[in-house]
C-alpha cells in the first residue's frame, strides 16, 4: 500500500463523496481524519468502524468550515498532516437577484474559503515533513456555469484558481496542488432527490436520470463515490509526483463538450 501510515485529512467527510474518499484512502493504508460540523454518537461511531474495516487509525473532529478559525484548528488538531482533501460543500439554487445574501456568504465560506484556511494552515507542516498533496474537490461547475447556481460555481471556479496558485508556490518543496472536476455523483443525497424530480416531471426512474439529472453528461451514468476517492488516491500516490496545478475532471465527458 503506497499510502501506508500517510495522515490524510478530508473535510466534510461524514457522509456522500468525502466519505468515499476517506474509504479508498483507507484501503491504501492512509490513516484518517474524518470531519464534519455535528459531533454526535454516529460521527465517532463511523471512526470506529473505518479503523477496524481497514485496520487503520481514523479519528473524527469537528469543525464548522463557516468558520476560518475553525478551519485552521482542525489542521493543528490533527497534527503531521500529509494529504489534505477540501471537499466540504453545500449548495443552493435561485436567480441571482433573488439569491438570499446569507446563503451567498454561505457557500463561499464553505465551498472556497474553508480551503484556503486549511491551505494556509497545513503548507507548513507539509513544507516541514518535505512531502504533501492537497487535492481539491471542485465540480464540472468550476470549468463550466448553469443558471441560478450563482455562489455554487462561482465558489468552484475560485477553487480552481487557488489550486493553480498554491501548486506555483509549493512547486519546489516536494507538495502538489490539484482539483478533482466530479459531475453527478450517485450520493445518498442525490438519490433522495429522484423521487421528487419523477413526480413533478411525471417520468420514470430511468427516464429522470437519463434526461433531467444527467442530461449533460454523454455516458449518462453517474460517477461513484469509489471513483472519485480512487482519482484522489491516484493524485496523492508518486505516481503523480508530477502532476501539480491541474484538474482532473470525473463528469462523464459533461465538460469535453
Amino acid at each position: 500500500m503506497p499510502l501506508e501510515g500517510k495522515l490524510a485529512v478530508i473535510t466534510g467527510s461524514n457522509s456522500g463523496i468525502g466519505l468515499g474518499i476517506a474509504q479508498e484512502m483507507a484501503k491504501q493504508g492512509c490513516n484518517i481524519v474524518l470531519n464534519s460540523f455535528t459531533d454526535s454518537k454516529e460521527d465517532h461511531d463511523l471512526a470506529d468502524k473505518l479503523a477496524k474495516e481497514f485496520a487503520v487509525h481514523v479519528t473524527y473532529i469537528k469543525a464548522d468550515m463557516s468558520k476560518g478559525d475553525e478551519c485552521r484548528m482542525l489542521i493543528e488538531q490533527a497534527g503531521d498532516i500529509d494529504i489534505l482533501i477540501n471537499n466540504a460543500g453545500i449548495q443552493h439554487v435561485a436567480p441571482i437577484d433573488e439569491f438570499p445574501e446569507d446563503k451567498w456568504n454561505a457557500i463561499i465560506a464553505i465551498n472556497l474559503s474553508s480551503a484556503f484556511h486549511t491551505t494556509a494552515a497545513a503548507l507548513p507542516v507539509m513544507r516541514k515533513r518535505g512531502w504533501g498533496r492537497v487535492i481539491n474537490i471542485a465540480s464540472a461547475h468550476g470549468l463550466r456555469a448553469s443558471p441560478y447556481k450563482v455562489a455554487y460555481v462561482a465558489a468552484k471556479h475560485g477553487i480552481l484558481g487557488m489550486t493553480k496558485v498554491a501548486a506555483l508556490e509549493t512547486a519546489k518543496d516536494n507538495i502538489t496542488v490539484n482539483a478533482i472536476c466530479p459531475g453527478y455523483v450517485l450520493t445518498p443525497l442525490v438519490e433522495a432527490q429522484i423521487p421528487d424530480t419523477m413526480k413533478e416531471y411525471g417520468m420514470s426512474r430511468e427516464e429522470v436520470i437519463e434526461k433531467v439529472i444527467l442530461a449533460k453528461a454523454p455516458t449518462k451514468e453517474f460517477a461513484t463515490t469509489a471513483q472519485i476517492g480512487g482519482t484522489v488516491a491516484y493524485l496523492a500516490s508518486n505516481y503523480a509526483a508530477q502532476v501539480t496545478g491541474t484538474s482532473i475532471s470525473v463528469d462523464g465527458g459533461w465538460t469535453a463538450q
